[in-house]
């Protein structure tokens, strides 16, 4: 029986669900202002709720450059055919589908911060703990001055908490609904209030189909947040190698082929989640030229490459969390190196 798709985990990626959750708040916000029937939101709200085949209907949106297509038919199918001519309108797919990215961003950075919280706090207890140590600096990875392990940790407690600051920013400003219409310049205000509110986003004082400021807050939110962490990861690396041996990960990983062999594993991921999202970035910076009312190709670029930089932020967010809450700290060895 085809079952509606469902999100394995916090971080990853829901289009459907954030999608059909959309059209289910637009039926909402009418049906509250007095333009459909109460009926009729309420048979667009149980058809959003039924069981649907997220593979189905992405692949029959190929045949349209839009998934909104095909789920709207579907979900027709469900409803009482009096009620169709009150499904989606006055939204165009754009509208649909820009408003679940942001639904699904405030979702996953609402997840994410406190992680960062928990990752600025274990790096603070390292630093009432160990922040004095005497540690040899190393700058472009050769023996500098004498320092302390505190001076470390003061780049990693700032950066985290940069891209905190810059996540809570995107989530409290940056994260609104869609709903210009066929060409954007639908113009009813109390409709997109009542919209953006039925979902907790801003309402926007225009529509963004070719205004992608919005977008490119959230990428590049998630850009910085990524490779904080991912400089973290690439210290202990450095450190736990065990020729410098200052500093171990909590539970090593292990090699499949070396089974005495014992791995940062943690760190290693930071390091690869690091490494694959500045294209992404990218990406959505180069999709910023749009063509007109509505891009061709550069906005369809957009939201698989936000959604994927959401499940790496989350991602990256854990495995730091994991990896300072567990973090092993040798001073003997910091003051072995220093003396050496």
């Amino acid at each position: 029986m085809p079952r509606r798709y469902i999100s394995p985990s916090p971080w990853d990626d829901d289009p459907l669900g954030t999608l059909l959750e959309t059209e289910a708040a637009l039926a909402r916000a009418k049906a509250r202002l007095g333009r459909i029937p109460q009926a009729a939101a309420d048979a667009i709200v149980h058809a959003t709720r039924q069981r649907y085949e997220y593979n189905e209907v992405r692949d029959f949106g190929e045949e349209h450059a839009t998934i909104v297509v095909p789920l709207i038919e579907r979900l027709r199918q469900q409803m009482p055919e009096e009620y169709h001519e009150h499904l989606h309108k006055p939204a165009t797919s754009q509208d649909v589908i820009d408003t679940a990215l942001m639904l699904q961003a405030s979702r996953n950075i609402g997840l994410t911060i406190p992680l960062l919280d928990r990752c600025v706090a274990a790096v603070r207890r390292l630093t009432a703990e160990f922040g004095e140590t005497p540690q040899r600096a190393r700058t472009l990875l050769q023996p500098a001055l004498p320092s302390t392990f505190g001076n470390l940790l003061t780049s990693w407690q700032s950066a985290v908490e940069d891209a905190c600051t810059r996540l809570a920013a995107v989530h409290d400003h940056s994260l609104a609904a869609q709903l210009g219409g066929p060409v954007g310049d639908l113009d009813d205000p109390e409709l997109v209030r009542t919209f953006a509110a039925e979902l907790g986003l801003a309402a926007p004082e225009r529509a963004w189909h070719t205004v992608r400021t919005r977008v490119v807050d959230v990428a590049t939110a998630l850009g910085l947040t990524i490779g904080a962490l991912g400089k973290i990861g690439v210290d202990v690396i450095v450190l736990s190698q065990p020729e410098i041996g200052e500093l171990a990960e909590g539970a090593l990983g292990y090699s499949s082929s070396m089974p005495d062999k014992r791995n940062p594993a943690r760190s290693v991921q930071l390091v690869a989640l690091a490494q694959r999202s500045p294209g992404l970035v990218a990406t959505v910076f180069s999709a910023l030229p749009q063509e007109l009312h509505r891009a061709a190709g550069r906005w369809q670029s957009e939201d698989a490459v936000i959604r994927e930089l959401l499940v790496l932020t989350g991602k990256a967010a854990h495995h730091a969390v994991t990896l300072l809450e567990g973090l092993k700290v040798f001073p003997d060895r910091m003051k072995a190196n220093l003396d050496g």
